[in-house]
């Protein structure tokens, strides 16, 4: 039961990181607005869809332990 809680708190602790770490919906506005700059920045936005899977991941492992948890 001690190791769930602590799994628990290790994946929340990364949901919480990985939700710090996204943008905002305003930067997308702004690379609108810099033209040709966005194709030079185009790893920052692989590096974004990567933190965006893995919160996705985060989550969906938060819900279940939450509900492991609350089962026990």
């Amino acid at each position: 039961m001690f190791v769930l809680k602590v799994i628990h708190l290790i994946i929340s602790l990364a949901l919480i990181a990985g939700v710090l770490l996204q943008s905002g919906k305003s930067a997308g506005l702004s690379g609108a607005i810099d033209g040709g700059a966005s194709s030079f920045f185009d790893q920052g936005r692989q590096a974004e869809e990567k933190i965006k899977k893995l919160t996705t991941v985060a989550a969906i492992l938060f819900m279940i332990s939450s509900l492991v948890l609350a089962a026990l």
